[in-house]
């Protein structure tokens, strides 16, 4: 039975006209437990429907933050207006929102099938706000002290869909000034249309975030540059997030070196591919 609850939009950041972060809190109950990488349910009276509609969305906070609730959302309007995006894009701070508890299973294990502790690196790769779920990975990684290597990768088409590259460039730095044996932690990020008159200062990778794992003429790619080795099963797993078309870009450069996903895992269970698609 779905329970109904009721919070408070207290914090709207128009990022463009099409994104933004909103925080919420709830009211009468406190910041409800979840795990990085859930999802949370959120609803509202559309007038012209005479409804409640619902939508859920990936949580972009931590849990380890008990004063609200994140989220990093895209205001779809193609090729219909989206119903609940278009009433949370013309929303006030104060306005009152449903919510319902925070589910799924899109979460970082720190244990391997078999109960062995799994140390190998996690590589997030988010396209647009397919980011959400990384950001809580990150923060909440580096507040329980994790020492354990993740990477995260987003791709935007703009320089201005980064978001929260401010905050995941200083846990790089952060990574950086503390030694990796404390805090390994590092940010790339890739723009699509670097041709474009708006991106013109971009320097960094250039194309869809997939790009970060593709290798040419035999070299190593963008991620294993960075990272100094190659990407393999026994050292990596992979968290995709995004488009259904990011998913399939990143599973096709994957997937032929041997990693299986969650989906199709192994008769021991075994696997290194989570992926959560929203479209």
């Amino acid at each position: 039975m779905v329970v109904d609850n009721k919070a408070v939009l207290t914090y709207i950041q128009i990022q463009k006209e099409d994104l933004g972060v909103f925080r919420l809190v709830p009211k009468d109950v406190p910041v409800p437990e979840y795990k990085s990488g859930q999802f949370i349910t959120l609803g509202t009276h559309v007038p012209s429907e005479n409804k409640i509609i619902r939508r859920a969305y990936s949580i972009a906070s931590h849990p380890e933050n008990k004063k609200y609730v994140e989220l990093y959302i895209r205001w779809v309007r193609k090729p219909l207006p989206g119903r609940l995006t278009t009433q949370l894009f013309s929303a006030k701070e104060g306005d009152e929102i449903i919510w319902v508890k925070p589910t799924g299973a899109f979460t970082v294990d720190d244990k391997k099938p078999n109960g062995e502790p799994d140390e190998r690196r996690i590589v997030c790769v988010g396209g647009g706000t397919g980011l959400a779920p990384f950001v809580s990975y990150a923060q909440h990684l580096h507040d329980t002290g994790s020492k354990r290597e993740i990477i995260v990768l987003h791709g935007a088409s703009y320089v201005d869909e980064l978001g929260y590259r401010d905050l995941l460039t200083k846990l790089e730095f952060e990574s950086l000034d503390m030694g990796k044996d404390k805090w390994n932690f590092r940010y790339r990020a890739s723009i699509s249309r670097p041709q474009e008159w708006f991106n013109r200062t971009w320097n960094g990778q250039k194309g869809r975030v997939e790009s970060f794992l593709q290798s040419k003429d035999g070299e190593m790619s963008p991620l294993e540059k960075l990272v100094g080795e190659k990407i393999t099963k026994d050292n990596t797993v992979f968290f995709i997030c995004g488009w259904q078309g990011t998913i399939d870009g990143c599973l096709d450069v994957v997937s032929p070196k041997g990693f299986v996903t969650e989906r199709n895992k192994r008769p021991d269970k075994s696997f290194e591919i989570k992926f959560e698609s929203y479209g």
